[in-house]
């Protein structure tokens, strides 16, 4: 099935024209058939000669009704345009057709109706001369009546070529249906209608109707006044929602699937400029799909680039088309845009706004995952894919994804974060994570211990500066002290060494608090001293030399067993207050077992 709107024409050539080819009235109101003119959008289907299906979107022609129109023709593939032989081309014409081009519709047809009337010559050249200039390019033409039917077998021959030269949507593709109808039917409860332009709609599934994120079930699904348990596009629909009270939907709504689409207000668009450039009103109409919203405009430094603030927020992709338009204008100002960013970052620096036009005209059409990534730095793979940006690279940590230039920088920089965080205070055990994450300003602490692999150690949970291997004796292999030193201040340095000869002919008699007071060695120092693997630090006032644990092991394992603490101290050659809290030690590391 394909979809496919009516336009062009202001008054009921269109809807005379679709009733011929379908059998159906596409004016729904009593109001429309009354005053002969289409007010709101009408829908009518047939099939084609060779059995394909088309649906058609009978748009209104009138200017008051422009919103109406644009509602209808934005979720469509293709256009058949309608210009009267009798009328020529009008202002109405040359409004739908710029929004046609905005849009970027690449597929359409032309009807010259009305032929019975006038010699459609004329009034064909004029419009094909138009419409080449646009996104139709050149399309094909078919003079038409529909009061007498010349020319509808040509028409309909035309139609199916039109439709098998439509692209084949993705049936896995995000769902996206713009609500362009919602009513209440008793019993039923509220039903939506729209343009299903791809991915696929099952009885069943659960969407999100937008922008309220409020979760709707599939009760029942039609197509084509048809059941259906499932519909892919291109496709109108029906929908029957289970969880959404009447009245509650409305035209410009959407229903998507959660977690594939980005809900913002603040977007960044390229403007397709095809002539002189303009003049941006301080606010402008955006509409997409069903949808219209005011939105204010802040330029970034070069015409064809801006950023819009949403006064509603809408469900967007990247590489969507925008149309933009100033009602207010003497001449109604109507522009295409493509988003180039969904979640653009704050413009808080003096030269960020032009910095980051430069840098969007770059940009192609659509951005690819690599501009994304280079602008962001770091985007988790789901926000990426929410964007309707695919990307095969492989993340740095958890589901993070990284620009690699970006990532490299904030390597070196984690770098001087952590020596400068050890320069300022050599005692600490490390900097912590945390702090790291908050001096850096990243988003998840998993990303700074994914950075410090391989480049900071990350022990006992705190980052620290990277090392040469610790130096050892080659007889004893126990480690040599004056190398470990440096790491620590020079007065600290010097206190150890004093502590160490103390301890080189009574290795188990601890210097007491006052020593260790006299010396400088407060607990953070001595921690320091213990982390540095200068002096083994039994209990907060007990410190030995490294290794000290494994000569007394020796010592104790020559007594018999099992031994008193009093045995333990002769042995060792120490006091209760050291013997004591070296054997609660031992017990804790295993060596020894207390009875």
């Amino acid at each position: 099935m394909q979809v496919i709107a009516t336009a062009g024409h202001v008054d009921h050539g269109k809807s005379a024209l679709v009733r011929a080819l379908t059998g159906m009235e596409p004016d729904r109101w009593a109001e429309e058939r009354r005053r002969g003119l289409t007010i709101d959008l009408g829908f009518a289907w047939t099939k084609l000669p060779g059995g394909e299906r088309v649906a058609f979107v009978d748009v209104p022609g009138h200017e008051r009704f422009v919103p109406n129109m644009l509602a209808g023709l934005g979720p469509v593939p293709a256009v058949l345009f309608v210009v009267a032989a009798d009328g020529g081309w009008m202002p109405q014409s040359a409004e739908h057709l710029a929004a046609i081009d905005a849009v970027g519709i690449r597929h359409g047809l032309l009807a010259v109706t009305r032929s019975d009337l006038a010699d459609p010559g004329p009034a064909m050249r004029e419009a094909l001369d138009h419409i080449s200039r646009t996104s139709l390019g050149a399309v094909p033409a078919v003079a038409v009546s529909a009061v007498t039917g010349a020319g509808l077998p040509d028409l309909r021959d035309a139609l199916e070529r039109l439709v098998a030269a439509l692209p084949v949507p993705d049936p896995a593709a995000p769902v996206r249906l713009w609500v362009d109808r919602a009513f209440s039917i008793r019993g039923s409860g509220t039903v939506v209608t729209g343009t299903l332009p791809a991915g696929t709609v099952t009885t069943g599934q659960e969407l999100l109707l937008t922008p309220f994120l409020r979760p709707a079930r599939i009760r029942g699904l039609e197509s084509m006044n048809e059941p259906v348990t499932s519909a892919a596009g291109v496709a109108r629909v029906a929908v029957n929602l289970r969880g959404v009270p009447a009245g509650f939907a409305a035209r410009g709504m959407a229903l998507v699937e959660a977690g594939r689409w980005t809900l913002t207000r603040l977007i960044d668009v390229r403007l397709s400029l095809r002539g002189p450039e303009v003049t941006l009103p301080p606010e402008i109409t955006l509409h997409i799909g069903s949808a219209r919203t005011q939105a204010r405009i802040r330029p970034l430094g070069t015409p064809a680039v801006t950023r819009l603030l949403l006064r509603d927020s809408l469900p967007l992709h990247v590489g969507d088309r925008v149309l933009l338009r100033d009602p207010g204008s003497a001449a109604v100002m109507i522009l295409g845009a493509t988003v180039l960013d969904v979640d653009p970052p704050a413009l808080a620096r003096r030269g960020a706004a032009t910095a980051a036009g430069r840098e969007l005209a770059s940009w192609p059409d659509p951005p690819s995952a690599a501009d994304l990534l280079r602008r962001h730095g770091l985007l988790r793979a789901a926000a990426l894919a929410a964007m309707g940006v695919p990307g095969s690279m492989a993340p740095v940590a958890g589901d993070w994804l990284a620009d690699p230039d970006r990532w490299a920088a904030l390597r070196r920089r984690l770098a001087e974060v952590v020596a400068v965080h050890a320069q300022r205070d050599p005692l600490a055990i490390g900097m912590a994570p945390e702090a790291a994450r908050a001096a850096l300003g990243l988003p998840d602490r998993a990303l700074v211990e994914a950075l410090a692999h391989g480049q900071i150690r990350l022990e006992d949970g705190y980052l620290r500066p990277p090392g040469p291997p610790a130096d050892r004796d080659p007889v004893s292999g126990d480690p040599v002290v004056r190398d470990r030193a440096a790491s620590l201040p020079p007065r600290i340095a010097a206190a150890v060494r004093a502590v160490l000869a103390d301890l080189a002919d009574a290795p188990f008699l601890a210097p007491d608090a006052g020593r260790l007071r006299e010396l400088g060695l407060d607990p953070r120092a001595i921690a320091a001293a213990a982390r540095a693997g200068l002096l083994l630090r039994v209990s907060e006032q007990v410190v030995l030399a490294p290794g000290a644990q494994a000569q007394a092991t020796q010592i104790l394992a020559g007594l018999p067993q099992p031994f008193t603490t009093a045995e333990a101290r002769q042995a060792l050659g120490t006091t209760r207050r050291v013997a004591i809290p070296l054997l609660e030690y031992l017990d804790r590391s295993g060596i020894t077992q207390r009875l």
